[in-house]
């Protein structure tokens, strides 16, 4: 007989049996999600308030969903605020609404984790009708037929992803690409290395406290030049570096024997996501190097297949990035919203489809 619970935190689930059910995906492991609940940048506090479903079996636990109570739409990289003001034009309220993803990660992966998918599903579904609604963020492809079976409308957005066709070095990457994108990114790298930068990658135990702080102070000046506030915290970025150093990579851009730059890179066995940049001066097309050439660089020469270059912009397209649809799910208890919220669907999935062929024909790679 299986028991459903919810907690607000991963304190008392052993991660041993948390990450049994998450595979290798680092961002569905305890260590990573904890880090963002216990240094509060997911909270009640932020937004972000955590409904985490598990269920157990003879106290064993079988099957566990990040969930997370959300009173506003920000840090999730699928746009509802329409549907928000719709709600409000109404006298409705859209928030709290409940929330499966990664905070702050446009990454898909495992959000139904274990054995007993439908029963978590049903569970979040019964939940949901105490809030206005339920969404899945980037789950994967093969969640989509039992969402869809139990009545959760399906939303597509677009991703910018690098494949690995084999590659030797980035030489070879390049050589696939037709001539005028090839020439454009040798001249953009060259203008990097003449305006004197250099970068080094460091990995795991490598990656000290003092590369962490400088990663930090990068990562907040970029927010703060968008007049924005940061997700994340120095904690939270040391807490990572401690209990998941495999999983991280991070590049230092450096100048005059100074640093000046960094990007910061999750990966595993075979993707690199590229996730966070900041910089102290700004160099032309700096941001180019650190976030996607030397990323390219760095997945061939580690044999990775795929590197996430994470949601939006067309201009990734020009450095061989293509596109891919994303999915995500969606359930609101209001009928009517529902139905209008299914009818908007249903136009802006053909769009988006045409959006990705249109971008397929203006391919930077040379027609095989």
């Amino acid at each position: 007989m299986e028991s459903v619970s919810v907690v607000d935190s991963l304190e008392r689930v052993d991660p041993a049996e948390w990450n049994a059910l998450a595979g290798g995906h680092p961002f569905v492991r305890h260590e990573f999600l904890s880090a963002l609940i216990d240094t509060g940048c997911a909270s009640a506090r932020t937004g972000w308030a955590p409904q985490v479903l598990l269920v157990r079996r003879a106290g064993a636990l079988v099957a566990a969903m990040p969930l997370f109570a959300k009173s506003h739409s920000y840090g999730e990289y699928v746009f509802d605020w329409a549907w928000a003001d719709a709600y409000e034009r109404h006298g409705i309220d859209y928030y709290p609404k409940l929330l499966s993803a990664i905070p702050f990660t446009p990454v898909r992966g495992p959000r139904l984790l274990g054995s007993e998918k439908s029963l978590l599903l049903e569970a979040a579904l019964e939940l949901a009708r105490d809030t206005s609604s339920l969404h899945i963020l980037f789950p994967q492809e093969d969640a989509i037929p039992r969402l869809v079976a139990r009545g959760v409308l399906i939303r597509r957005t677009v991703q910018f992803h690098w494949r690995n066709a084999g590659y030797t070095d980035f030489d070879d990457f390049l050589r696939r690409m037709t001539r005028a994108r090839r020439k454009n990114i040798r001249q953009e790298r060259r203008r990097v290395q003449e305006a004197g930068v250099s970068c080094i990658w460091l990995e795991g135990p490598r990656i000290e406290r003092r590369h962490w702080e400088f990663f930090n102070r990068c990562y907040r000046r970029t927010y703060a030049e968008h007049r924005s506030s940061p997700y994340l915290s120095l904690d939270f970025f040391l807490r990572l570096g401690a209990s998941l150093p495999d999983n991280l990579a991070l590049l230092i851009a450096e100048r005059d024997g100074r640093p000046i730059a960094s990007s910061f890179f999750f990966k595993d066995e075979s993707t690199l996501y590229g996730r966070y940049w900041g910089a102290l001066e700004h160099v032309p097309l700096l941001h180019f190097e650190c976030c996607y050439y030397q990323a390219i660089e760095y997945a061939i020469g580690r044999g990775l297949q795929v590197f996430e270059g994470g949601a939006q912009g067309e201009h990734k397209l020009w450095r061989g990035l293509l596109p891919v649809e994303a999915p995500s799910a969606h359930w609101l208890a209001h009928p009517k919203f529902a139905q209008a919220v299914e009818s908007f669907l249903e136009r802006e999935g053909a769009g988006v489809a045409r959006y990705v062929d249109e971008l397929c024909e203006h391919s930077p790679f040379k027609k095989s």
